[in-house]
C-alpha cells in the first residue's frame, strides 16, 4: 500500500486546486446573484482562501480567465473595497490580496447599494404620494386617495428596511420587531 502523498505532491495540489475552485465557483454564483459578475466571486474567493497575495496573471492562470477578465473583476473589486492592491519589496509586478473582514465587506455594500436604492424609492413614493392628493380629479378623489393611502403603506415598508438596513449596517444587529408589527391586510 502506498503511502498518502504530501502537500507539496502534484496529485495533492491539484486536488486542492480542484476544492479550491469549487469554493470560488459557489462564491462566484452567490456574486452573480447578488447582481455582480460571477468572475468577481471567483477572484475574491480564490485570494481570500490562499490567504496570500496573487498577480494578475497568477489570478489567471489559477482561474483559467483570460487578462481581461482579471483586469476588470480587480478594479471592480478595488473599488468596493474587496481587493487591495499592493507591491513586494524588490518586485515590479502589483499583487492584490482580499480583505478579509467579511462583515465590512457586507455592510459596505449594503450601505452604498442596498440603502441608496431604499432612499430613491423613499423619494419616489412621498412625491407622487403628495402629487396625487394634490391633483384635481373631480369624481375621481376616492379612488386617488385609496392609492395614496397604498403608497403609504409602501413608504412604511421602505422606512422599515431603511431601518433595518441602517440597524444592521450601523450596530451589526437588527431588531425585527418593527417588521413584525408591520400591518397586515386581507387585500
Amino acid at each position: 500500500m502506498a503511502p498518502a502523498p504530501t502537500p507539496s505532491e502534484p496529485g495533492m495540489r491539484e486536488q486542492e486546486r480542484d476544492l479550491l475552485h469549487e469554493v470560488a465557483d459557489a462564491v462566484g454564483a452567490l456574486m452573480e446573484f447578488w447582481g455582480f459578475k460571477r468572475v468577481m466571486g471567483r477572484v475574491w474567493a480564490l485570494l481570500y482562501l490562499r490567504g496570500d497575495a496573487l498577480s494578475a496573471s497568477e489570478l489567471c492562470d489559477q482561474l483559467s480567465i483570460s487578462s481581461g477578465a482579471a483586469s476588470m473583476a480587480l478594479a471592480e473589486l478595488e473599488h468596493w473595497a474587496v481587493v487591495r492592491r499592493i507591491r513586494k519589496p524588490g518586485d515590479r509586478r502589483e499583487y492584490f490580496e482580499a480583505e478579509t473582514d467579511i462583515w465590512k465587506m457586507i455592510s459596505r455594500v449594503m450601505r452604498e447599494r442596498e440603502l441608496v436604492q431604499i432612499e430613491r424609492a423613499l423619494e419616489v413614493f412621498e412625491r407622487v404620494r403628495e402629487k396625487l392628493r394634490t391633483l384635481p380629479a373631480p369624481g375621481e378623489r376616492p379612488r386617488l386617495d385609496d392609492i395614496a393611502d397604498r403608497l403609504g403603506k409602501l413608504l412604511d415598508l421602505a422606512r422599515v428596511g431603511r431601518g433595518l438596513l441602517v440597524a444592521l449596517v450601523q450596530q451589526g444587529r437588527v431588531d425585527l420587531g418593527p417588521l413584525m408589527r408591520f400591518p397586515r391586510s386581507r387585500r
